[in-house]
């Protein structure tokens, strides 16, 4: 999954032309789509490429917190979304809402992602909670769980540092399926982590869209970062 900030329709035409192929998914960051002057134009170019666009979870509950959700219907069904986000990063979602949301849309028939892990950096979640919260999420509709890092790579899964919380992330996986995770990873050292311990077909979040060809070099044990890695595993 790619983060897009705000590209202009050259920048993202540019990006599918070169990498395409290794991106499932661009998440419109935060609610920049809803101030985007081509967004029209830009979903378009996404999806002819073959990715799925998606708003930012933000968005949503951008409208949920003023109780104007009817609102964000009307603007997925205007663009067409296939994809939503559902979170409570920034607002105060009690646990039993946030899963009906989950489980509305996916009786609509969006593809459902749901974020775990909050932006300030001061809640900290024990890792029962993470676990406790992704499961409920993935029964009630979510395709996939995400575990939140901002595009910064320094809340949620991580220390202020940006240093992994190895400990969580490996209690995570011990109860949930890895293939059900979208582990955002920011930043490179955090992209070899999941690499070297999950493998080349990882899912990783809040790529920024010009690392993406790194990643994938990442991915193929191509990259300094695991080519000794990659070579013992064969």
């Amino acid at each position: 999954m790619v983060m897009d900030k705000g590209l202009g329709l050259h920048a993202a035409a540019d990006l599918m032309q070169v990498a395409a192929p290794y991106i499932d998914f661009v998440k419109l960051g935060w609610t920049t789509g809803y101030v985007s002057g081509v967004l029209s134009e830009k979903i378009k170019l996404y999806r002819d490429a073959g990715v799925e666009p998606y708003f930012g979870g933000t968005l949503w509950e951008a409208h949920y917190v003023r109780g104007v959700q009817r609102d964000f219907y009307a603007l997925l069904e205007r663009y067409e979304m296939r994809v939503v986000e559902v979170s409570d990063g920034s607002v105060e979602v009690p646990h039993e809402e946030k899963r009906k949301w989950i489980a509305d849309f996916r009786r609509r028939g969006y593809i459902v992602l749901s974020e775990v892990g909050s932006k300030d950096a001061t809640k900290v979640l024990p890792p029962f909670r993470w676990i406790e919260f992704i499961r409920a999420e993935l029964e009630a509709g979510s395709q996939w769980v995400i575990a939140e890092a901002r595009e910064s790579g320094t809340v949620g899964m991580y220390r202020a540092s940006g240093e992994l919380r190895e400990g969580l992330v490996e209690e995570i996986v011990h109860a949930v399926p890895v293939e059900k995770l979208i582990f955002e990873a920011p930043q490179r050292s955090q992209q070899a982590w999941f690499i070297r311990r999950f493998g080349a077909n990882v899912n990783l979040g809040n790529i920024a869209p010009e690392d993406i060809l790194s990643v994938e070099t990442m991915r193929l044990g191509l990259r300094g970062d695991i080519f000794w890695t990659s070579l013992k595993k064969e």
